[in-house]
């Protein structure tokens, strides 16, 4: 994905919230200084404008620390190695809270990157054939936002009443008999 001027000053902004809003539970020793996580990458582009903006505009010295995949941002949140991240939307959030135990809250929005499908051999949802094979995250959150992408593209239907969290066992209509294949997170 190209980051344009416009998606860059739109993240930077999110992100600034975010990190303000963090940064105000500090003890004033160390109020002018925030250690936050997150994703190398387009995320961290973004994260890098943000960072200038809080320099400039707020005195506010934020210390990027960049991780390569989704697992350990909320651990080393939740035990204090951070002071704030900003990688996920709110259901992942919510579902890794869950699942260690964690108490972490959002304290803002930033921005989530839209999900999108990619082929090296085909160029529209029309040119999908019957029974391709379909890889989707495995993760709960991701998987669910995988599934109603695909719906969106009317390629399967799903239970009504799912929210934003269905899975495989609730599709109810695949009428191109696509393989779903659930694939760990990069």
């Amino acid at each position: 994905m190209k980051l344009t001027t416009h998606h860059l000053r739109t993240g930077a902004a999110l992100l600034l919230a975010g990190i303000l809003l963090a940064g105000c539970d500090q003890s004033s020793s160390d109020a002018k200084h925030i250690k936050v996580g997150v994703i190398n990458g387009a995320e961290q582009d973004v994260a890098e404008v943000a960072k200038k903006v809080a320099k400039e505009k707020y005195g506010l010295d934020v210390e990027l620390v960049g991780f390569s995949g989704s697992l350990l941002p909320n651990d080393a949140t939740n035990h204090g190695e951070l002071d704030a991240n900003v990688f996920q939307h709110r259901p992942f959030l919510e579902q890794d809270n869950q699942a260690h135990g964690y108490k972490l809250v959002a304290v803002g929005n930033t921005f989530v990157f839209p999900m999108a499908g990619y082929s090296k051999k085909i160029k529209t949802v029309a040119q999908i054939k019957e029974g391709a094979t379909v890889a989707i995250p495995n993760d709960p959150t991701n998987l669910g936002r995988a599934l109603l992408l695909l719906q969106k593209e009317k390629l399967i239907t799903l239970k009504e009443g799912k929210g934003l969290l269905p899975t495989a066992l609730d599709i109810t209509d695949n009428p191109r008999h696509l393989q779903i294949m659930e694939l760990e997170g990069a």
